[in-house]
């Protein structure tokens, strides 16, 4: 059984979650920013007999990539990402600057996320979705026989991911909700890169963006 952690780190209260089966633990979207949000999900790692073995990205905005070049140096973890988000990752730090702040460059990736992937940690299985629309190469992480799904800034809680970033388009990201999420059962959960989880059962009922 998986079991699963959430940390909402840096200025944009990214969610980054750490998935754990025995004493494995896979670490999606790490958005911690400075030395203090390293040291929580570090000490919490430790606490719980948990090491990270594979680290992997829904997408590849500055906020869920903050905390990459430290997982490598702390733990020997390089990213996985969808190719198509490959140069969002290399230029993370000149994104940083737009914004006023500071992003270690990221690490050359591990291997490139593909829909149709499989990710097992434990017993189980995760398996890749390909949603863009919020950005070119996101993909999502949907766990059958759990019912959930990590899905990034695609769908949240009665909202969509912002399409007026570079590589954003509303109707692809709209598709990708209707063709990938919203067959998966009513009671999957999802677990979302920013505030609280909701069901694809929620969202089908109550999303303004998608009735």
């Amino acid at each position: 059984m998986v079991h699963i952690a959430k940390f909402t780190f840096n200025p944009f209260q990214e969610n980054t979650y750490v998935l754990h089966s025995g004493r494995e633990g896979l670490i999606i979207d790490p958005g911690c920013w400075n030395a203090g949000e390293e040291h929580e999900l570090e000490q919490w790692l430790t606490e719980n007999g948990i090491t990270p073995v594979r680290l992997v990205l829904t997408h590849a905005h500055i906020d869920h990539v903050f905390g990459c070049a430290w997982l490598e140096k702390r733990y020997g973890l390089r990213p996985e990402v969808h190719r198509a988000d490959l140069p969002m990752l290399r230029g993370a730090p000149q994104v940083g600057r737009l914004y006023g702040t500071h992003c270690d460059p990221v690490p050359e990736p591990a291997a490139f996320l593909a829909e149709g992937d499989t990710i097992r940690l434990g017993d189980a299985r995760l398996d890749v979705l390909f949603v863009p629309g919020h950005a070119p190469g996101h993909v999502a992480f949907h766990c059958a026989e759990q019912r959930f799904v990590i899905d990034g800034d695609v769908l949240f809680h009665h909202s969509i991911g912002r399409t007026d970033l570079p590589g954003g388009d509303l109707d692809t990201l709209l598709h990708s909700i209707r063709t990938q999420l919203f067959p998966l059962p009513d009671d999957t959960v999802v677990y979302c890169g920013h505030g609280p989880e909701t069901t694809i059962g929620e969202e089908k009922r109550a999303n303004p963006f998608l009735r």
